[in-house]
């Protein structure tokens, strides 16, 4: 096959500025002290083997002394793992929609008794689209949410353009934002996260995230195929038995600009 040089350095120039797709990360200490943390919740633990929490946190990049922010801690798996990755000399803000707590008054005491193990966590109730908190942020974690936002039944009225302006203004220069999410047929776009439980799977198109995450002002900068399963039934929701932690998830590390 003959390829001019103009054509080779067109494509070296498109792979430079293309968002790499990450191998496994060397796990830090941290990392795997994290995982290992005797505060974590047993039924927390029970999950690492479908979502290989050190490998992510890897690639995430957060670091001991790091301020993070984690969307929707409920239950606080996440929020263990970077509360153990940040240490005593970093701090993890805890986001929860003040719906939640309105519409489950039950839950309001077992999410603080949750959440309450970690010395290092605070929680902010917060509506995701007026999001903000004290101090600049090294990292913001999208966990599987990002599908729930245009749900008016568990999220009420969401600016979903604004949660993400928001947690732009939220990060300092060169943060990142991690988002975690189910992924959905291409093409699709927001159709598996309608509020019709019956309908809804809890999904979201890849290429919706990233056109978003754009908007907002964000660049992709690497994505991960560390939860990808490419033999998901994408018919089925996240919740069936037959898929619980092995769905095919996406997890794509976006970063703000320096400048």
């Amino acid at each position: 096959m003959r390829m001019t040089l103009t054509l080779v350095a067109i494509l070296s120039l498109a792979a430079m500025a293309a968002p790499a797709m990450a191998a496994d990360a060397t796990v830090p200490t941290y990392v795997a002290a994290a995982v290992a943390s005797p505060l974590r919740d047993a039924r927390d633990r029970a999950r690492d083997q479908g979502n290989r929490p050190a490998e992510v946190l890897a690639f995430a990049g957060a670091k001991p002394g790091d301020r993070v922010a984690d969307f929707w801690p409920t239950p606080p798996y996440s929020t263990g793992l970077l509360s153990g990755v940040v240490g005593p000399a970093g701090r993890v803000y805890a986001i929860v929609p003040p719906k939640l707590f309105k519409d489950v008054p039950q839950a309001e005491p077992v999410v603080k008794g949750g959440l309450a193990v970690f010395p290092n966590v605070t929680m902010v109730v917060q509506a995701f689209d007026v999001f903000a908190v004290p101090e600049a942020l090294d990292v913001v974690w999208l966990g599987k949410i990002y599908h729930d936002f245009p749900n008016v039944a568990e999220m009420g009225p969401l600016d979903t353009a604004a949660v993400n302006r928001a947690i732009f203004r939220a990060l300092k220069p060169g943060g990142i934002l991690i988002v975690v999410d189910h992924a959905a047929r291409k093409g699709s776009g927001f159709r598996d996260t309608e509020p019709d439980e019956k309908k809804r799977l809890h999904r979201i198109d890849p290429e919706v995230v990233k056109a978003d995450m754009a908007d907002a002002g964000f660049r992709l900068i690497a994505e991960s195929a560390l939860l990808a399963n490419p033999a998901d039934d994408y018919t089925k929701s996240p919740f069936d038995p037959a898929l619980r932690n092995h769905t095919d998830r996406f997890v794509m590390k976006f970063r703000k600009p320096e400048r």
